[in-house]
Formats: structure tokens, C-alpha cells, sequence
């Protein structure tokens, strides 16, 4: 969401950050010094979807009624979650919307729609870089939706199941190690259904994630002969690229995982 708003905000944003870099984003609860923040900001952007199961309780206990609250994810067509024990406790929808490229023009636009919202002033100036960076994810999607058209497979593997709108953009299929929140590694029986899965489907790379255990993703590697790649989930910081480039490189490695 940070890098969203930066794009669209620019440099009449002051943008901080309620989730620190490294933290498992699904299970996080905000602290004393968060809500602070809340009382004193003009805008507060969260995915929404159950990604952030605090935010209505935190957005009340800031008590501040000029906050300008956005459900970036608001507007887009959620994909259920079939996890029962993770509805229980998260909601009913995969939360993983930005990584889609589709998904990420939705959400950059209700992040646009806030920040008019909290300064018209500026309106021009956030709907031209609304406008630029949705034009660079649409981009994106043209030239590799004709790529993912011509590939002869269509399934891949993640650390875990974080890919599901990304899968809907391009009419392909994700199966995983971990379930969508990344809680819980595989069974004995569920490794197993894994290793015919990847054999069936002819899968030569295994996806990993920083948030996810890299271990389980090498074993099943190993057991198909598939090799290990990484990929990026964007719930944290990983290193200089920006969520552009991050994109390019998920778009990149599972197009050539396919051909």
C-alpha cells in the first residue's frame, strides 16, 4: 500500500508505515505509538478483504474524525478463501489483491480518490500520476497476458497461496505449500498430493517466499527434480526494486517456469 500511495502522492505525501518490514502482515496488532499516528493523519490506506482484521477497531480508537479511511481493495471482485480454519479467524476472502496487475489499477485508483478527498487542491496533480502508473501496470498485463496465451503449461507452485488474483488476470492455476495466510506446513499426505501435482503438470520450478518456509518448498524440489526460485509477495521491503520491478520479475520467472 505504501508504495501505491507513493505513486500516486509523490511528494505531497508524508506516507509512515503502521506494519514494520519483516512482520507477518495477517496476524499484526497495531500498538500505542500506531494509533497516535491514526489521530493525527489525514488518510489511512489498508487493503481491506481481512488483510488487516484491526483496522475498523484501530480507526475507532483514534478518534479522529477528519481520518479519511480507504479500503483500497474496495470495488474489486474478492476470491474466497477455502481455508476453514483461516475464515474463522481472518474473513472469507484471499487479501492478496496487489498482485494482480488489474487488481493493483483498483486499488491505486480508491488510494487516488482518497488523497482528492484530503487535499482537492492537488487534485490535478494526483490524477496525472494515478493516470502514469496505472498506465505502466497496463502495460504490463497486455504484454504478458499475450505471453501467458502462448505458454504450453499453465500451472505453477508457490511458497504459499498468495497468487490467486495474479492466476485470474492470466487464466492460470496456483497450487501451494502453505495455505493463503501462510500458517501451517504440509501434512505427509499433502506433500504427497504435491509431488503428483508437480509431476502430473510437469512443473520444473518451485516458487519460494521470504514469509513463507523456503525448507518445504526446497523439499518438494527436490523431490520432482524442479529447481528453487524466489518470488516476491510484497507483504515487506525486499531490497531496492520497487513494486514495478518486483512485479516484472514474479511476471518474468512464472512465464518462463511455463514455457
Amino acid at each position: 500500500m505504501k508504495e501505491l500511495t507513493k505513486a500516486v502522492g509523490g511528494d505531497k505525501v508524508n506516507i509512515s508505515v503502521i506494519i514494520p518490514d519483516g512482520t507477518e502482515p495477517h496476524g499484526y496488532e497495531p500498538k500505542a505509538q500506531d494509533l497516535i499516528d491514526l489521530s493525527k493523519a489525514d488518510v489511512f490506506v489498508y487493503n481491506g478483504f481481512g488483510m488487516e482484521t484491526w483496522a475498523d477497531k484501530a480507526v475507532k480508537s483514534a478518534n479522529n474524525p477528519k481520518l479519511i479511511a480507504v479500503e483500497a481493495s474496495k470495488g474489486a471482485k474478492p476470491i474466497a478463501d477455502e481455508d476453514a480454519d483461516e475464515i474463522k479467524e481472518y474473513g472469507q476472502y484471499d487479501p492478496h489483491l496487489w498482485l494482480s496487475l488489474k487488481g493493483a489499477e483498483i486499488e491505486t485508483k480508491n488510494i487516488r480518490d482518497a488523497l482528492v478527498k484530503a487535499d482537492a487542491a492537488d487534485k490535478s496533480y494526483f490524477d496525472k500520476n494515478c493516470k502514469t502508473f496505472t498506465g505502466k501496470l497496463e502495460n504490463l498485463f497486455q504484454e504478458y497476458n499475450k505471453k501467458f496465451k502462448e505458454t504450453p503449461h499453465k500451472s505453477f507452485v508457490t511458497g504459499h497461496a498468495a497468487f490467486a488474483y495474479f492466476c485470474r488476470d492470466f487464466g492460470l492455476t496456483q497450487n501451494s505449500v502453505e495455505n493463503v495466510f501462510a500458517e501451517g506446513e504440509p501434512s505427509a499426505k499433502q506433500l504427497s498430493q504435491l509431488i503428483a501435482y508437480c509431476k502430473k503438470n510437469k512443473v520444473t520450478t518451485i516458487f519460494a517466499e521470504d514469509m513463507a518456509s523456503p525448507q518445504v518448498s526446497k523439499t518438494l524440489a527436490e523431490q520432482v527434480g524442479a529447481k528453487v526460485e524466489t518470488i516476491h509477495t510484497m507483504e515487506s521491503s525486499e531490497g531496492s526494486k520497487d513494486y514495478l520491478e518486483r512485479m516484472q520479475d514474479n511476471l518474468e520467472k512464472i512465464y518462463n517456469s511455463l514455457k
